[in-house]
């Protein structure tokens, strides 16, 4: 079906944060898969992880006990203070998860009409469920799921005016990086305030780092910047580097609400997607990849706003390696032209430029990044002016 743009280009096989398509030549990965492969490309780890898991047992289902699940939803409550951990396979599935837990949670709440407070300019996947609450305006695929209404990013004032009138509100579902949306970041004082705000009026506090978690922004999950613990979060995307596993996390008192049959996943935290997700989880905790992340990228945050062409560029922002870089204007040609300078980015929100390089980006490939990109904007300069 043609619902993907593709660029001419095919990858035969990666290594770190390099790709080398079928002639052999090799581009500098700043998209990593969309914030997938967070360890980069074919880690000898992760490799290993998967060939000796798959000689073993790929998959049992949950009809049956899985010892490695119990292990990994482990180490996940760990390292997020959240009590309980159900698996799935996607980011957009853990936020159906997050959804339901929500409505069941209203359901015995006595709120019959829950209402899920959602940012402008998110994204939260595109299942029904998570594009409702991504673009609840929609009409393509009208009708979507009720039940949400849209608020300004961080903005704390206008999310209490809609508590005030809403009084069937339950939840407040947010990323703290917004990442289809243009890298905006919430601060650490409004997710503060928002965790206060949501204690006070007996709201859940949902938070989607799908894109954002596991190390991306120099701590697990950016949440834990400012200091707050959420009701419910999701996870995915770089949990398997490459291996499909995605998870919703929640309070115990919250998961509770959920018995057997409600819910649940055929493939959804098998043997071999929870294997690699512990290898994940391993190697970022032995390599100490989230400081390192916050180091290189606060680099990589300094160098762009330095060096780069203002004439072009209008603002640099980001946290960790979860970078965006907003142009004055769009320019369509960009990500072509940085093709054919082996160099992979991805364009967002109209006017951004993403970068989501591998937490093992080191100093010099993140100089490769600004030297490149620096060419990529002058020639794109050059060519629109000729």
């Amino acid at each position: 079906m043609h619902n993907y743009n593709r660029l001419p280009v095919r990858f035969e096989r990666g290594s770190g944060i390099w790709l080398w398509d079928q002639a052999g030549q090799r581009y500098l990965d700043t998209v990593a898969g969309i914030a997938v492969c967070g360890l980069g490309h074919a880690h000898a780890s992760i490799s290993k992880a998967i060939a000796q898991q798959a000689k073993s047992l790929i998959h049992t289902s949950n009809l049956y006990q899985v010892p490695l699940q119990e292990q990994l939803a482990s180490k996940l409550s760990e390292l997020s203070g959240l009590e309980s951990v159900f698996f799935c396979n996607s980011g957009s599935e853990a936020v159906e998860a997050a959804i339901k837990l929500c409505r069941l949670y209203a359901h015995y709440k006595g709120r019959d009409k829950p209402v899920i407070a959602v940012m402008q300019n998110a994204f939260h996947g595109r299942t029904l469920g998570a594009w409702s609450a991504t673009n609840p305006h929609d009409v393509y695929f009208a009708p979507l799921l009720e039940g949400f209404v849209q608020v300004p990013f961080a903005d704390i004032d206008k999310l209490k005016k809609l508590i005030a009138s809403t009084p069937e509100l339950v939840a407040v579902l947010l990323e703290p990086v917004q990442g289809e949306g243009g890298i905006h970041v919430a601060p650490d004082d409004y997710l503060r305030a928002l965790r206060a705000l949501c204690d006070e009026h007996d709201l859940l506090m949902v938070l989607d780092e799908v894109q954002s978690g596991v190390g991306r922004t120099g701590a697990w999950y950016c949440y834990q910047h400012s200091g707050v613990v959420p009701d419910l979060l999701t996870t995915a995307k770089a949990l398997g580097n490459g291996v499909p596993i995605g998870a919703c996390l929640a309070r115990a008192h919250i998961a509770n609400y959920l018995k057997p049959g409600m819910h649940g996943s055929t493939f959804g935290g098998n043997p071999l997607a929870c294997r690699a997700a512990l290898t994940v989880i391993e190697v970022i905790e032995r390599k100490q990849l989230c400081a390192h992340a916050a180091k290189v990228g606060d680099y990589l945050l300094r160098a762009l706003r330095e060096q780069l062409d203002t004439s072009m560029v209008k603002e640099v922002r980001g946290r960790g390696l979860m970078i965006g870089i907003e142009l004055h204007r769009a320019h369509p040609e960009l990500v072509n032209i940085a093709l054919k300078n082996r160099l992979l980015i991805n364009l967002t929100a109209g006017c951004v430029i993403r970068l989501l390089p591998p937490l093992i980006l080191s100093q010099a490939q993140a100089e490769e990044i600004v030297i490149r990109l620096t060419d990529v904007l002058n020639k794109t300069k050059y060519y629109e002016n000729v």
